[in-house]
């Protein structure tokens, strides 16, 4: 079966931003929007360069796929970017995903354990190896279980690229509208069906938690 072209077309719209100060920035990214620039030309249109009109000073912390919605951290200084990116790699920074998912899960709650690393020649794909992959760990929690599908919360105790993604097809339900892990019908949706909901972590000024979300577009 052959793949239907990709083709970037970013949402027009401007950033949603949720929080600032002189530290940090907090934004609600759409889906369909890149979090760095991507590849060429055609490419060059994405959240941090868009932010950067009205935040010159921003700095990258950590990414979103390009069709995961939902709350990102920036910094604004590179004392801030450095503080940040240590409770990242520490595994101290709390996120909480929605996601809708194909089938009707049966338990109300799990874990999932496996292995991670880039499938070299079907990149950007990922998938599980045990010899070579990288430890890669999602608890999983079902909120409503219906119609062929289950709304979950997904929380990452890892951060590998693509983890949610392939966790959840490797278990037996597939992202909705994933459209490199998903297949049949539960690909043709208008979007990944994955919202990053929620952030916690220390603001790396004060040391005081604080915990950012955006709601949830489907």
């Amino acid at each position: 079966m052959s793949e239907t072209p990709f083709t970037y077309a970013p949402p027009p719209d401007p950033p949603r931003v949720l929080y600032a100060d002189d530290s940090i920035l907090i934004v609600d990214k759409p889906s369909g929007l890149l979090s760095v620039p991507g590849r060429g030309e055609d490419r060059a249109d994405c959240l941090i360069n868009r932010l950067r009109a009205d935040f010159p000073d921003v700095l990258l912390v950590h990414r979103l796929d390009l069709d995961t919605s939902g709350v990102m951290v920036f910094a604004r200084t590179r004392a801030a970017q450095g503080a940040l990116g240590k409770q990242f790699e520490a595994r101290t920074v709390k996120k909480v995903y929605i996601a809708r998912l194909d089938g009707e899960m049966a338990e109300k709650q799990g874990r999932v354990d496996l292995p991670l690393i880039v499938d070299w020649p079907n990149r950007p794909r990922q998938h599980v190896n045990h010899e070579t992959g990288k430890p890669a760990v999602t608890d999983w929690r079902a909120v409503k279980v219906g119609q062929g599908e289950t709304r979950a919360r997904l929380m990452p105790q890892t951060g590998r690229s693509h983890q949610l993604r392939v966790h959840m097809a490797e278990i037996g339900h597939p992202i909705l509208g994933d459209p490199l892990y998903a297949t049949g019908a539960a690909r043709n949706h208008p979007r990944l069906m994955l919202h990053a909901e929620s952030l916690r972590f220390r603001h790396p000024d004060t040391g005081v938690t604080m915990t950012f979300s955006a709601p949830c577009p489907f």
